[in-house]
């Protein structure tokens, strides 16, 4: 069970999060959902122990298990390390060795199956290959998620936190992970975009900027109520507009008729021959008249514009990313890239059985697939000449090219927004111009002096494809490692839209088969290690 109590988390530099959030989760399969940046991510952080709310209580029945985003941090631990398990394990093999002490007996737990359950749950994961001494780095984006996924069985705990667990999988270990979701008795809260995973869970929690809202049913129910909820919301809105302009109307026709009736009293007052004292009490009494009719009507026409505003205010964001990237400049058809006969080698082991041939033109567009593990990012790394091959023949010409790879390694996590968007300002931008451009993907003032380490997967993403809008020239060749992992679905579309638009050449790594589709991709190469 999970109960969050009035959770409010505010960054260090002042800027709220979210506030006074609770929740309880008891023996269900629940799913956030929400727009990037909405603290989605830093939710899980807290309730896993690994960030404290400014304000609040969490209560957790037993020890949680995550299933984290980004694994850039961990790379240079063994998956034994990664996973929490190391000194469980070396506290086993010294006893077993014969060191049998109370610090050993003590760390091991009574846990004497840990070593066939590990066993197990990699094998189950696909992973029988993977040792646990393994270094974390050396594995592909989608074998350290199911490393992850692994440990789920290997720690055993009653709740299970999953931040975007569909990243990197390819088809088949999507299908393992819904089976899991499925038949799974344990509470889990998941984070994701996957649409077809939010179906298989029974309650869906909206974070906003409005705090969190719960709908007692999948993905498909919560999109329905979401839009009888937005046509409500919507039919208020018209509602409160007329009755506003209705009110204005009221207003004037009000103080023309008092402004007359003023004016008529006057010329029989001056008619009549009232003495000045008397006209100006009479005056100031009318002032006052009108006065306070203005006020009352000023009263009914702020009330009326306050709502209208707290309405509008609670419509969903756009959220749009305006790319506007320009044409390539590069004529069709130029040879960028040719690999003839390419291999690497692994602990004397080839990575493809068959060498890999592969050309690359302008104005391709390329994807690369394969299940995880099978070199799809050592080819772009070959490809970039970031990595030399052990084998084969690479011919790559001089162009400017830009790879965003799984962990945004783009973005400096000590630099403010501000600052990183400036760093790729290489056209000398006017500051306003910088700022404007931030805007457009969705970073306000109230965003410009945040660390790029506090951002959500999401919001990196956007803040990557904003530094490469920035830049004077469009780059002849874009790389795209899992793009869509961390962008929420309405983002996935609209950068599908702005990438479709490109015209320059592009490969791009992805398992979703839509995406891929709307982009316009025209030719797949399959890289094969079995």
């Amino acid at each position: 069970m999970i109960i969050l109590q009035n959770i409010t988390y505010t960054y260090p530099g002042g800027d709220q999060l979210f506030h006074d959030l609770s929740l309880v989760v008891e023996k269900q399969k629940m799913a956030l959902v929400g727009q990037n940046g909405t603290g989605k991510s830093t939710l899980l952080k807290i309730i896993a122990g690994e960030l404290s709310p400014s304000a609040g209580v969490v209560s957790l029945s037993g020890p949680v298990f995550v299933v984290p985003q980004i694994f850039g941090q961990l790379d240079h631990l063994t998956v034994a390390q990664a996973l929490g398990i190391a000194p469980k394990l070396n506290a086993l093999k010294e006893i077993l060795n014969g060191l049998v002490t109370e610090e050993n007996l003590s760390r091991l737990d009574g846990d004497w199956e840990i070593e066939e359950r590990c066993s197990t749950a990699l094998h189950n994961w696909e992973l029988a290959d993977t040792t646990l001494e393994r270094n974390l780095g050396t594995l592909s984006g989608g074998q350290k998620t199911r490393v992850f996924l692994a440990g789920i069985d290997i720690h055993q705990t009653g709740i299970v936190l999953l931040d975007e667990p569909t990243n990197h999988l390819d088809t088949h270990a999507r299908k393992k992970l819904y089976a899991f979701i499925e038949s799974t008795s344990k509470t889990v809260l998941t984070v994701s975009h996957d649409r077809r995973l939010l179906n298989l869970h029974d309650t869906i929690g909206e974070l906003s900027k409005n705090g969190l809202a719960l709908y007692g049913g999948n993905y498909d129910f919560y999109v329905k109520a979401k839009e009888i909820e937005n046509d409500a919301l919507e039919q208020d809105i018209k509602n409160q507009v007329r009755e506003l302009r209705k009110a204005r109307e009221k207003e004037r026709e009000t103080m023309e008729r008092q402004q007359k009736l003023d004016n008529r009293g006057k010329k029989k007052q001056e008619k009549a021959g009232v003495a000045r004292i008397m006209m100006n009490t009479l005056r100031n009494k009318a002032e006052n008249s009108t006065a306070k009719l203005k006020g009352d009507h000023a009263e009914k026409t702020a009330g009326i514009s306050k709502r209208l505003h707290e309405l509008r205010s609670s419509r969903t964001d756009p959220d749009q990313m305006k790319l506007g990237l320009a044409s390539a400049s590069l004529h069709q058809g130029k040879i960028l890239f040719e690999a003839t006969a390419v291999n690497y080698r692994f602990a004397g082991k080839k990575l493809w059985p068959q060498a890999v041939d592969f050309r690359l033109e302008s104005g391709a567009r390329v994807a690369l697939l394969g299940s995880n593990g099978s070199g799809k990012t050592t080819l772009i790394k070959t490809l970039l000449g970031l990595s030399v091959p052990d084998e084969g023949k690479v011919f790559r010409a001089d162009v400017q090219s830009v790879y965003v790879d799984q962990d945004y390694s783009l973005l400096n996590n000590q630099m403010t927004i501000y600052e990183q968007a400036q760093l790729f300002n290489t056209s000398a931008l006017r500051e306003h111009e910088v700022k404007t451009r931030l805007n457009r993907f969705l970073f306000t003032k109230e965003d410009w002096e945040k660390r790029c380490g506090v951002l959500s997967g999401g919001e990196r993403m956007r803040l990557t494809l904003c530094c490469l809008g920035i830049q004077s020239h469009t780059p002849d060749l874009i790389v795209l490692d899992e793009p869509t992992n961390n962008l929420d679905i309405r983002n996935i579309e609209i950068l599908s839209n702005a990438i479709a638009a490109y015209s320059g050449t592009l490969v791009v790594v992805s398992h979703d088969a839509s995406f891929l589709e709307e982009i316009g991709i025209d030719r797949e190469l399959s890289l094969k290690i079995h």
